[in-house]
């Protein structure tokens, strides 16, 4: 079969992509903006990249287009195909009939921390010589690629894997299908790490986003688990509307109550379930919420059979992911940080957890407000105190119908604002000096800004 899917590089619909190529079907695709490390996977596999959405694409005679939550109504592609009442499915919907029916699957949903904890319960699956499927809305670097089909077991050579991990998204599936995402998944298996108010383009109020969360956990099986944050009031709004799947709680403060942090270390952490001590997880990965969000995979991993010591001793070798606290370079001793921050609540938590790390050492962060739910506007109030741990803070506020310089105010002289890349990128650069943290922070390309910032810092 070939399919043409619209929206192919947002890395869920590439990770759609990838997957539909390595099960054999043509894949073509199109989208308005096509940057790495999306664009980079997508063309290493041989999938032919299109800029724009004109109506010629129909001339590629597609068996099937499937279609991105980016395309809307009035783009010609979309006019065309529906005009010609061509075939068009979702990428979800494609997803859930086509590769996730007959699996065991795994999904993590919430705010927060979606990509890092799909990840880790993905390698320690691998690890554990489970050879899952998955789909990332990253690229974990344990894979180097952010989705692939179910492998052959280490310990089964004749048999194919059962398991599917994907990373459970709370936002529309389409234009034509207002549903969250991850109802089309069926999970046995579904962590609920967080839940906060977010996507303010779709969702009126937090109410409405806990609606949805229901509606996944309504398609969890009675026989299925549910791995839920014990300390979110909204989760527990969201089970009191009724569960009928084995809970199991994390990052409870009761650590006698399922799975809890015991003594915290330089390099890690003791793991508890239940008051009594699994294993001591060490490793690189900075920030207590990524703590919590092991805790949630260890969990996970052991509703299909793996021990906690088994997934602790994996997390140990785990890598990360592309885009979430990575190294883009190191220039006359100044660190540019590449992460994908966009939420308030992340930015908090990214910055202390990189201070935790570098102690006293100036964090520069370099802020892109860029998510639908920033550039309304809606979490503006809330920027100043996410950033206060910041010892300088560059804003680049262009394309906004809001005044960054006014919203970061509170936070004085130690907060600039730009509306154009060269000027922001050049007062980093005079402020910079040995031994500071760049922490750059985007849910977009942001204009290449990283490699930009290093070339100059090489040059000062």
């Amino acid at each position: 079969m070939h399919i043409h899917i619209l929206g192919i590089c947002g890395t869920f619909m590439g990770g759609i992509a990838a997957l539909a190529r390595e099960a054999g079907h043509k894949v073509t695709g199109c989208d308005a903006n096509v940057y790495p490390p999306m664009s980079t996977q997508l063309e290493s596999l041989g999938i032919e990249l299109i800029e724009g959405f004109g109506a010629e694409q129909l001339e590629l005679k597609p068996d099937l287009f499937v279609i991105g939550n980016v395309v809307k109504r009035g783009m010609p592609l979309m006019e065309a195909i529906l005009n010609a009442g061509l075939p068009y499915t979702s990428g979800p919907q494609w997803l859930g009939e086509h590769l996730l029916r007959d699996k065991w699957v795994l999904a993590v949903a919430g705010t927060h921390g979606k990509t890092t904890t799909t990840s880790m319960l993905a390698w320690i699956l691998e690890d554990a010589g489970l050879a899952p499927g998955f789909l990332v809305g990253g690229i974990p670097e344990n894979f180097g690629v952010s989705a692939r089909a179910p492998g052959t077991p280490r310990q089964d050579a004749a048999s194919t894997s059962p398991f599917f991990v994907i990373e459970a998204d709370e936002y529309d599936t389409a234009f034509f299908d207002k549903r969250s995402k991850f109802v089309h998944y069926r999970p046995r298996t579904a962590i609920l790490n967080n839940l906060e108010f977010d996507h303010a383009d779709i969702f009126a109020d937090l109410s409405a986003i806990e609606t949805q969360f229901h509606h996944l956990v309504r398609t969890i099986p009675g026989q299925g688990r549910v791995i839920v944050n014990g300390k979110e009031d909204s989760l527990q709004r969201v089970l009191e509307r009724g569960c009928w799947s084995e809970v199991e709680q994390f990052a409870n403060s009761a650590s006698n109550n399922g799975w809890a942090l015991g003594e915290i270390y330089s390099d890690g952490f003791d793991v508890l379930f239940n008051g009594e001590q699994q294993g001591r997880l060490v490793w690189n990965l900075m920030g207590e919420h990524n703590a919590h969000n092991a805790l949630a995979a260890i969990a996970a991993a052991r509703h299909v059979g793996v021990t906690p010591h088994v997934a602790i001793e994996a997390l140990g070798r785990f890598e990360n992911v592309k885009r979430r606290m990575e190294v883009k370079g190191i220039v006359n001793d100044i660190t540019v940080y590449d992460d994908f921050a966009h939420h308030p609540t992340a930015i908090t938590t990214t910055i202390a957890g990189l201070r935790a790390k570098v102690g006293k050492q100036r964090i520069l962060a370099v802020l892109e407000p860029r998510s639908n739910t920033m550039k309304l506007g809606t979490m503006k109030a809330a920027l100043p105190e996410s950033l206060s741990d910041a010892d300088r803070v560059f804003c680049y506020g262009a394309n906004l119908g809001w005044d960054t310089a006014e919203a970061l105010a509170p936070l004085g002289s130690k907060a600039q604002s730009f509306t154009e890349l060269d000027a922001l990128i050049a007062a980093i650069v005079a402020e910079a000096h040995a031994g500071d943290q760049i922490l750059v922070m985007s849910n977009g390309g942001f204009g290449g800004i990283h490699g930009k910032l290093l070339a100059q810092l090489g040059n000062v």
